[in-house]
């Protein structure tokens, strides 16, 4: 065995940068990478849908959270909203005055493709709305009648034609696309398409692609409908541009953010989802989550998002009764939390040891230890420093006093961790 020694660490920081988010490095570089990448968001519609209750007032709260996070980024884009309550509206209209104000998230709308509710939002001063279009068969044979393809894909098309004649950009939701036929999917993407031709560019149809139950696959090798970058791919080979499209995922096995990033490597250049993931079942694909990797691709590097605005969505969420998972990555009020003495003594030597990166600047969340019966001395070390400034020597006789006491506690049969205020008037500095 030949292990050269070198005299300074590779701390491989192209890939890892002091002052960023993890970046791709690449060592071949996907041909078809969307030129721009961008996100949607839809928690007044999926969020809510998936059960987040939301007052009118909540609900402006969270767009102005929205905002104050995406900022001249251009992270965000949209937002899209329901329109069928009056609380709704109420939001709609708000978000829209925030808009006209300068505030720089786009808010569109979201119906069923019938003629009614297309007359629904004709007046609400939105100029894009979104549309159902269920694409899989799991659909068209059992919510139509009479029931198949060519029925569903006329309503559709009827529905499109209402929204354009109304003067609007329509967005078609297709739903259920990761298990849809290639048969239905980019002949009705033709016909859409053919259909709008004799409007301007403003009212160019734009495609939601919808993996409605996290059923899709980031892999090129995988056969249709299950290939996210091949489905892609293929709906890019119709004339669609990368803009004209958008891919709309769940998290139902696990695999939200990978096909995300599958989506935009393909050309696709929308993601849309929820920021902090709230929504159906399992949850929309979180925003958070889906920027940090795409900075990590090279996208916003002239301006990012304020992730750490979000602490404040969670804080509102908190006090809805909503919060997100103690361990829910980022933002959870675990999730840069260790119980472990091993942890804890790497970020004593060398706290780059046990981030990803600069939590407390890009997050606005501090490093912590849990002190447990796992923890060790070193966990004591590093929550003095934290909460004093000190560094106690491990030898230290407060420090082992201290760490005696904390063993008892657990050999008693504790199981809950002890907190500072616990112990900050045993500390002898």
């Amino acid at each position: 065995m030949t292990i050269p020694d070198v005299p300074t660490p590779d701390y491989f920081e192209p890939s890892f940068p002091r002052g960023g988010f993890p970046r791709f490095e690449w060592a071949e570089r996907p041909p078809d990478l969307a030129p721009a990448a961008w996100t949607t968001e839809t928690t007044h519609r999926d969020g809510q849908q998936g059960g987040l209750p939301l007052t009118v007032a909540q609900g402006v709260r969270i767009f102005e959270v929205m905002n104050a996070f995406t900022g001249a980024s251009g992270a965000i884009r949209q937002a899209e909203f329901f329109a069928y309550r009056a609380s709704d509206r109420a939001m709609l209209e708000a978000a829209l005055e925030m808009h006209h104000s300068g505030a720089p998230i786009e808010p569109t709308t979201w119906i069923r493709a019938t003629a009614k509710d297309v007359a629904l939002i004709a007046g609400l001063g939105v100029r894009e709305t979104g549309m159902l279009a269920s694409a899989s068969d799991y659909h068209t044979f059992h919510k139509f009648t009479p029931a198949g393809r060519s029925a569903a894909a006329r309503t559709y098309l009827d529905a499109v034609t209402a929204v354009l004649a109304a003067g609007l950009r329509p967005r078609l939701h297709l739903e259920d696309a990761t298990r849809a036929p290639r048969e239905f999917m980019l002949p009705f993407v033709t016909a859409v398409l053919e259909r709008a031709r004799a409007f301007g560019p403003e009212q160019r149809p734009r495609f939601r692609v919808c993996d409605t139950l996290g059923l899709g696959l980031p892999y090129d090798g995988v056969a249709w409908p299950r290939s996210v970058p091949r489905m892609i791919r293929e709906l890019r080979g119709l004339g669609l541009a990368a803009e004209d499209l958008e891919f709309h995922p769940h998290n139902d096995t696990h695999l939200v953010v990978a096909n995300c990033l599958a989506a935009v490597q393909a050309g696709c250049a929308a993601i849309n989802g929820t920021l902090l993931g709230k929504g159906e079942r399992s949850g929309n694909a979180p925003l958070e989550g889906v920027l940090l990797h795409l900075i990590g691709l090279g996208y916003f590097d002239q301006r990012a998002p304020d992730f750490k605005a979000l602490n404040d969505l969670a804080a509102l969420y908190e006090a809805m009764g909503e919060p997100v998972p103690a361990k829910y990555p980022l933002f959870g009020k675990d999730a840069h939390r260790t119980r472990a003495g091993i942890h804890a003594d790497g970020l004593n030597k060398f706290w780059w040891m046990y981030a990803p990166f600069d939590v407390p600047a890009l997050l606005g969340r501090p490093l912590e230890v849990s002190l447990t019966k796992d923890s060790g001395v070193a966990g004591l070390i590093f929550t003095v420093k934290q909460h004093t400034g000190h560094e106690l020597a491990k030898d230290d006789p407060t420090l082992l006093k201290l760490h005696a006491w904390m063993q008892a506690e657990f050999d008693q049969g504790r199981q809950t961790a002890i907190e500072w205020e616990e112990i900050r008037g045993l500390v002898d500095l």
